[in-house]
């Protein structure tokens, strides 16, 4: 990712005296949830130049991006090796230059139509697992079969596997602790975010835009992603429609459950109570258990979460 950012970085640059924002996404998988490494990119169409100021640039220059980004990709493979592993790769590392007369695959179009729809597709997709469940198809506890579209004649098919030969290929595309899949690079970047935060006002103001700067840059709470995603509301009973409102949450630790989040006294005391009752665990003897649980209104309903997986 750090190496495709500062590829596009430095073109933006060169070419037009500005610094790009740019949101990289690492994927490591194919559709056949193979290992096929790929990094996924949101580009601004321009950037800021040094005194601070918007300046628009939209012209990027795919053969001559295939062929940087194929030198790239390939000196950062030969910068990770020990002398004896470059000999014993060079004939490979030659072979893909060779066999790649136009460079690696770039597929960088220019978005149009709707563009929040479409930001909401790719902001999934850049986050997107390995597989989803609807891929699916069947499991009969020796094999399973999954769905997936074949690129090179763009029809969908089906694959059979092992469950070893799936749960192989899954694990290897859990990223290692504390590795961030998603960066942000140039204007994006921590250090420019305050820098941005005044030229996205400045534009809003100048397009009469009635959003806040705080608000469109405002982080989505999880109610808000999934509503956005298209699905129903969760804190929404389906079945009288009523609203819940998050008062705690519990999760198994260690083999017990254990209260995470509680946003008032009443509501401890009831985890505590459940947990009880789930466990038949004497709660602890400190807590006042004469406390009455406040009376929920018709219209609004406690939501206390359990995540005992």
């Amino acid at each position: 990712m750090d190496a495709a950012a500062k590829l596009l970085i430095d073109f933006f640059q060169k070419k037009a005296k500005v610094t790009p924002g740019i949101i990289a996404g690492l994927h490591t998988f194919g559709s056949r949830v193979n290992f096929n490494p790929h990094v996924h990119m949101l580009v601004t169409m321009g950037g800021l130049t040094k005194k601070g100021e918007w300046k628009q640039y939209d012209f990027l220059p795919f053969a001559m991006l295939r062929k940087q980004w194929q030198t790239v990709v390939l000196k950062f493979i030969r910068k990770g090796l020990s002398p004896r592993e470059k000999k014993q790769v060079q004939a490979r590392l030659q072979k893909a230059f060779t066999n790649n007369g136009e460079g690696f695959y770039v597929h960088a179009p220019k978005q149009k139509g709707n563009l929040k729809e479409q930001l909401r597709y790719i902001g999934r997709y850049i986050r997107r697992p390995a597989i989803g469940i609807n891929r699916i198809e069947a499991y009969d506890g020796q094999n399973v079969i999954f769905k997936y579209k074949d690129k090179t004649d763009g029809k969908e098919k089906m694959e059979t596997v092992s469950v070893e030969e799936f749960i192989s290929r899954l694990i290897r595309h859990i990223p290692d602790e504390q590795f961030k899949t998603i960066r942000h690079y140039g204007m994006y970047s921590r250090r420019s975010k305050n820098q941005s935060k005044k030229v996205l006002s400045a534009w809003q103001q100048k397009k009469r835009w009635m959003v806040k700067v705080k608000k469109t840059l405002r982080r989505q709470t999880w109610r808000e992603r999934i509503v956005a995603s298209g699905k129903k509301d969760p804190l929404v009973c389906p079945r009288c429609q009523c609203y819940y409102e998050y008062k705690g949450e519990v999760c198994l630790e260690n083999g017990k459950l254990e209260i995470k989040v509680a946003l008032c006294q009443t509501t401890r005391i009831y985890l505590e109570r459940v947990i009880h009752d789930l466990t038949g665990i004497k709660s602890s003897q400190k807590r006042e258990e004469k406390e009455e649980l406040q009376p929920v209104q018709e219209t609004e309903r406690q939501l206390c979460l359990f995540n005992v997986s």
